[in-house]
């Protein structure tokens, strides 16, 4: 008598797709909608958040068009609450690094929900304090203090992403700056700043030279 095979007719297993978390390029109503997701999904989890890069940039003065969205929270740990409301909210996530940057993606737009920012900034509790509300394609949104986002870019800026040092002229042009308390934030990256102030200087932006005097001094010792 032969043996029979036993056969496993159990379904395969289904393999789960890979995520992509780089952005694509959408048109601006999708892109409006899920930041219209994101926004109600980080209001919903109770963390302090506010917007920077070109969102925010957008919002003070330069009007640039991008296809992703970035956050600025206190730490690690609001991060990761804000990442469980994003997933609730239909967003794939990734917890890409631990060290400064957890990420969101829906409809192809990415969301980063940055706690450390380069040059070791923080959204600590002055900036909270001072982070207003604007409008951003008729939405109201959270955004970093202009002098706060200036640091920012000042730091960030290099050869290969220059758009940064021209959102940070663009902040010069369009809102209106307390200088005393950019140069209390310029402890981190001073001479970049000076760099961008004279830079801005020299396109004839509205920048007091009592500033530059200051910070020349600040860092030279003079």
């Amino acid at each position: 008598m032969s043996a029979r095979r036993l056969v496993d007719l159990r379904p395969e297993p289904a393999v789960e797709e890979a995520v992509s978390f780089e952005g694509r390029d959408v048109d601006e109503e999708t892109f409006l909608a899920v930041l219209d997701d994101a926004v109600a999904a980080l209001e919903a989890s109770d963390v302090p958040f506010a917007a920077l890069g070109g969102v925010g940039s957008a919002m003070y003065g330069r009007q640039r068009w991008t296809h992703d969205a970035d956050f600025f929270l206190r730490d690690g740990q609001d991060a990761r609450i804000a990442l469980e409301h994003l997933r609730d909210a239909g967003f794939a996530t990734q917890e890409t690094d631990d060290n400064w940057i957890y990420k969101g993606i829906k409809r192809g737009v990415l969301v980063d929900l940055i706690f450390k920012a380069k040059g070791d900034i923080y959204y600590d509790e002055e900036m909270i304090e001072r982070t207003q509300h604007r409008e951003f394609k008729g939405r109201m949104l959270p955004v970093v203090p202009p002098e706060d986002l200036i640091m920012i870019k000042a730091i960030v800026h290099d050869e290969a992403t220059p758009r940064h040092w021209y959102d940070a002229l663009g902040i010069f042009a369009g809102v209106e700056i307390d200088w005393d308390y950019l140069l209390s934030r310029s402890t981190v990256g001073p001479r970049r700043l000076l760099s961008l102030l004279v830079y801005g200087q020299s396109n004839d932006l509205i920048v007091p030279d009592r500033v530059v005097r200051e910070l020349f001094t600040a860092i030279y010792d003079v």
